[in-house]
């Protein structure tokens, strides 16, 4: 008699929607709902949106005033996003800028299931301090650590932007058997930086996920937003060069190879096939996980070794 075959064959695709923010927050909405739909009807199961898509990209200053910006969780956006969810009967990962309590607030990913309910809450881990990039101003780092969720297609992780170049975040998720890291994200060039780094500083932000996804034999997923922004919310506009986001939002397999690849100017609904088999053959060739010496580690968690 022949043994069972016990290797996970699912197959299943996710959308990454690529795309540009304007002044208006519930048109930045409208946007991405649109984008969903779509998504859905290209195939796409879950649907992840980048990182704080109901605005332009507001760390670009210090404003007290961009504090009003911020939502409960549950609260409005994610009501809105379960319908669409439910209508569309797809999985979306949402970044949200989230108020938590008066003063506390957290840049959060939502994961809302295909009942349209609250599936996960991820609050972001790594919070960035940079020129235009003024984040610490805002968000509390997270304090629910690394998540992942059971979807109807899959289980995934979801971290947001800056945790995307720490190998610990990746590890932790994919330890808890995530298929796919999700990365929302907000990034691009400095306008007077990008004819002499521009290239290498995207290629050091393709590559560092793409070995996530080696080390971990799993799927990663860069999603961005493409335009260059002021940070202007209606009216509310920061002053100086601002950003140019750089998109080129790709899916990676558990090889590292990237399997699709959007543009750096343009909005786009990016569709790849998760294909979970391929993380079981990948781990047999090379068994990372098989062979960590995690008896080795506890030095990992000193912030540096004198």
């Amino acid at each position: 008699m022949n043994e069972p075959d016990m290797v996970d064959k699912r197959k299943y695709n996710v959308g990454l929607v690529q795309m540009r923010m304007g002044p208006d927050p519930e048109a930045n909405f409208a946007s991405a709902i649109r984008h969903i739909r779509e998504a859905s009807r290209l195939g796409a199961n879950i649907v992840c949106l980048p990182e704080l898509f109901r605005a332009q990209y507001f760390c670009q200053r210090e404003d007290l005033r961009l504090f009003d910006l911020a939502e409960p969780i549950p609260g409005p956006s994610t009501s809105a996003l379960g319908e669409v969810a439910r209508e569309a009967r797809v999985v979306i990962v949402a970044s949200l800028f989230e108020r938590r309590a008066p003063g506390l607030y957290h840049n959060t990913a939502v994961t809302l299931g295909l009942d349209g309910n609250i599936a996960s809450v991820y609050r972001k881990m790594h919070i960035p301090d940079d020129p235009l990039y003024y984040e610490k101003y805002y968000f509390a780092p997270g304090d629910l650590g690394f998540r992942a969720v059971d979807t109807a297609f899959g289980r995934v992780g979801t971290l947001v932007c800056w945790d995307q170049w720490y190998p610990e975040g990746a590890r932790l998720t994919a330890l808890q058997g995530a298929e796919v890291l999700f990365y929302p994200t907000a990034i691009g060039w400095h306008p007077a930086e990008k004819d002499e780094f521009g290239a290498a500083q995207y290629d050091a932000w393709q590559t560092i996920q793409r070995a996530h996804a080696i080390a971990n034999g799993v799927y990663v997923a860069g999603v961005n937003r493409v335009g260059h922004e002021h940070g202007d919310i209606l009216g509310n506009k920061a002053t100086g060069p601002g950003l140019q986001f750089w998109g080129g939002s790709f899916l990676a397999d558990p090889f590292g190879r990237v399997v699709a690849k959007a543009s750096h100017d343009a909005e786009e609904i990016l569709l790849g096939e998760i294909d979970v088999s391929l993380i079981e053959e990948t781990r047999r060739n090379w068994p990372f996980l098989r062979d960590r010496r995690i008896d080795a580690y506890g030095a990992i968690t000193k912030r540096f070794l004198d």
